[in-house]
């Protein structure tokens, strides 16, 4: 047995070395080594190394660009990166200034090119390109070339680079969407398994839940990412058959998330006849484990369509399940009837869930191109967010209420006082605390506390190494192999772990150094000093230079989730209504909750991370956000079940029970806004205000009920289902009212 695991553990350590060596990561990290190293190779070569060095610098410089989305993106970000690392060396090449006005002009420098990020995530990489040529334009000093040579051969640089990931691109095409794709699957694959998990009494409930808020923010960033490349791509290139496959297949798995989130009741009512009938705990939990297994299966199948898994133990698991529901619907009994309701519309929700399953599975098994029904690619455009380029936000940002001006004003400072350190005690190399600096300050607190400590433990490891190789070897073409390999293994760790990258970082600075200095021992020395007091001088700006706190951005983040919530409650009700169904509106408020859940889960897990003395009303907030998700989820459960089954028409009494939920969640985005007058925050107003609501909501609920019930078992189980989730909303809604008023009473008070 011990065996056995053993071999496994080597059958999964080696499956995942394969796929690191086929990730996107690691080719764009080979990439960057043949940009950088030839032009150097060739400038040796033909005795022009300072030619050879500018376009190398340029390379690097614009490689960053080089992100995963949209090619046309890519391509852009290059050139764009390209040019301004042209500007900046262009001026860097001029900045040989006395201190006192070099350090304010450093300043001023750092503070334009950091703040062109207000224009989103490809402008940010832009911008850490030109961080880049102004840090490391005081590291070279021209011999022979003149400033507008050099800034030129740096564009060229960055035209080379282009050059290479063109190439790439046409050699591969679709590699970067292939793994964006294993990912999801494998994503979507450990959140099923977790909702699975969910349904078995006596495990850590709270536990199981925030691990699935995490991945479900995981999970939209990766449906977001593939939206954005596959519908980019038709819309520059035409329709690409391949494109379209792939896109009907992330449709699918977007709507496997919604069924996955969704559920038929709270959990507490479902624990009570799981516990009755203990035996669907174990129906259920085959076919969902089943599911995520085989999802599993094909992230790790690639284009290998033999590798697919087939569909007879999935209809098996349904099967079974269904014999079980009909054995319990055969027993006349008032809580049979509950129970038969509850656990058939589970049944369903899984049901749709092998579907969706056995759609994706026929989709990658290469269908005719007639058996196919596109996606409209005007319809699919709406679901792109539009980056906005409109010069007028540089205007609109530039105050303190804006994250990306005090992070650019944040660094600038640090980059000067770093600066400034450097060059009065006199340091070997003083661009290595700046180098620091724009790598490890980010806009929150967490990530640079995180950075700092990974890049000074990664620098320790890295110098420590290096130490120990400069003592037994003295080979000149030993350290250019290691310097060049460990620049490629810490580019390709970049986003994987950032520790292990600046381990490896500082083993290529310093095998780099090795060939052109002999006293490497220094070099060693002064480049961990230098990191420690960039990650220090970074740790520090984040507490004291206009520190983000979360506290103060996150009545905004809930006041956003909760009208994308009503919002998308509106358009369920809608669609409930019309005789005529409109999709696109409601999947677009779907998208619109789904996206905002998942920022106040980023924005929640930004803010614990954050020293105790800022995590003001901590606890209400994370009610608010474990409410928020498990009213997203009831959403879900009403928006996948009117989509999918045939409903009877909304009566009044539903539209009221809707507008009672509405009116909730409209007084909480009132509270959260601090549209308030002091009488709002009575206490005894209050708690007889929810028991008039209450009180009317359950008359209201009871008649529709009534209404319902009236009928076949379809209309039974649509009352079960739709009944069960307007209670459940309202009791949602009513608690987050609460503790919005809470988390208002507190600052009021304060």
């Amino acid at each position: 047995m011990v065996l056995g695991i053993f071999k496994g553990n080597i059958a999964i350590n080696f499956r995942e070395l394969l796929q690191f060596f086929k990730s996107a990561d690691f080719s764009k990290a080979i990439m960057v080594g043949v940009a950088v190293t030839v032009p150097i190779l060739l400038g040796i070569y033909f005795d022009q190394l300072e030619i050879g060095l500018a376009i190398c610098f340029g390379a690097f410089w614009s490689s960053p660009s080089d992100a995963s989305g949209s090619y046309r993106h890519k391509k852009i970000g290059i050139l764009f990166s390209a040019a301004l690392v042209v500007i900046v060396s262009f001026i860097g090449g001029y900045l040989d200034l006395p201190i006192y006005i070099l350090i304010p002009v450093l300043g001023l420098l750092t503070f334009s090119i950091a703040y062109i990020s207000v224009f989103g995530f490809r402008a940010s990489l832009i911008s850490f390109s030109g961080l880049l040529a102004l840090v490391l334009s005081f590291a070279h000093e021209l011999q022979e070339l003149e400033v507008y040579q050099y800034a030129l051969l740096v564009g060229l640089g960055g035209l080379w680079y282009l050059l290479l990931a063109v190439v790439w691109h046409g050699i591969n095409p679709t590699g970067e969407i292939e793994e964006t794709f294993q990912e999801t699957y494998l994503l979507t694959s450990n959140f099923l398994h977790i909702r699975g998990q969910l349904i078995e009494p006596g495990l850590d409930r709270q536990k199981l839940l925030s691990e699935l808020h995490k991945l479900q923010e995981q999970l939209m960033e990766k449906h977001e990412k593939l939206r954005e490349t596959l519908i980019l791509y038709r819309r520059s290139s035409g329709r690409s058959i391949y494109h379209s496959k792939k896109l009907l297949v992330l449709a699918q798995l977007v709507e496997m998330l919604e069924i996955a989130i969704a559920k038929p009741v709270n959990y507490s009512n479902m624990a009570v006849v799981l516990e009755k009938h203990p035996q669907f705990v174990e129906r259920f939990q085959k076919l969902m484990f089943k599911v995520s297994e085989q999802l599993e299966e094909i992230g790790y199948a690639g284009k290998n369509k033999k590798k697919l898994p087939k569909n007879g133990e999935l209809q098996q698991a349904l099967k079974d399940i269904e014999i079980e529901i009909s054995v319990l619907k055969s027993k006349p009994n008032n809580e049979n009837l509950s129970a038969y309701l509850m656990l058939q519309n589970l049944y369903e929700y899984q049901e749709q869930q092998v579907e969706l399953l056995k759609k994706i599975k026929w989709l990658l098994d290469d269908p005719k191109e007639e058996e196919l029904e596109f996606i409209d690619e005007k319809y699919a455009r709406k679901f792109i967010a539009p980056q906005d380029y409109d010069p007028k936000m540089l205007v609109s940002n530039f105050s303190f209420e804006s994250l990306i001006f005090k992070h650019a004003l944040r660094l600038a400072v640090t980059v000067m006082i770093g600066y400034g350190i450097g060059t009065i005690f006199d340091f070997q190399n003083p661009y290595w605390i700046l180098l620091t600096i724009i790598i490890i300050l980010r806009p929150s607190y967490g990530l640079t506390k995180t950075r700092s400590k990974d890049r000074i433990i990664g620098t320790l490891i890295g110098g420590a190494i290096a130490f120990i190789i400069v003592s037994l070897v003295q080979n000149t073409y030993l350290f250019a192999i290691l310097g060049i390999g460990s620049l490629i293994v810490a580019f390709s760790m970049l986003q994987r772990n950032y520790k292990t990258a600046a381990t490896f970082i500082t083993l290529s600075v310093i095998f780099i150094y090795g060939i052109i200095r002999p006293d490497i021992l220094t070099v060693i020395q002064f480049r961990i000093l230098d990191t420690v007091i960039g990650a220090g001088l970074s740790f520090l700006a984040t507490l004291v230079l206009w520190p983000a706190w979360g506290f103060l951005s996150m009545n905004n983040n809930l006041k956003n989730c909760l009208i994308a919530n009503k919002n998308f409650l509106r358009e369920i009700a809608a669609y409930y209504s019309l005789n005529k169904k409109d999709h696109t509106t409601l999947r677009l408020t779907r998208k619109k909750a789904f996206h905002e859940t998942s920022n106040l889960s980023g924005a929640f897990q930004q803010m614990v991370q954050e020293p105790k003395s800022k995590q003001i009303n901590v606890n209400e907030v994370y009610e608010l956000v474990t409410l928020s998700h498990a009213f997203l989820s009831s959403l879900a459960s009403l928006s996948s079940y009117i989509q999918n089954h045939c409903t009877t028409e909304a009566s009044e009494g539903f539209k009221s029970a809707v507008a009672h939920i509405e009116g909730n969640l409209e007084r909480a985005i009132g509270i959260l806004a601090h549209v308030y007058t002091k009488d709002n925050f009575s206490l005894k107003s209050q708690e007889q205000s929810f028991e008039d609501n209450r009180l009317k909501f359950n008359t209201i609920v009871w008649d529709f009920e009534n209404a319902l019930k009236v009928g076949d078992e379809r209309n039974l189980q649509e009352a079960h289902l739709i009944i069960g989730q307007l209670r459940w909303l309202f009791s949602l809604s009513g608690k987050m009212l609460r503790f919005a008023q809470k988390i208002e009473n507190d600052i009021v008070v304060e």
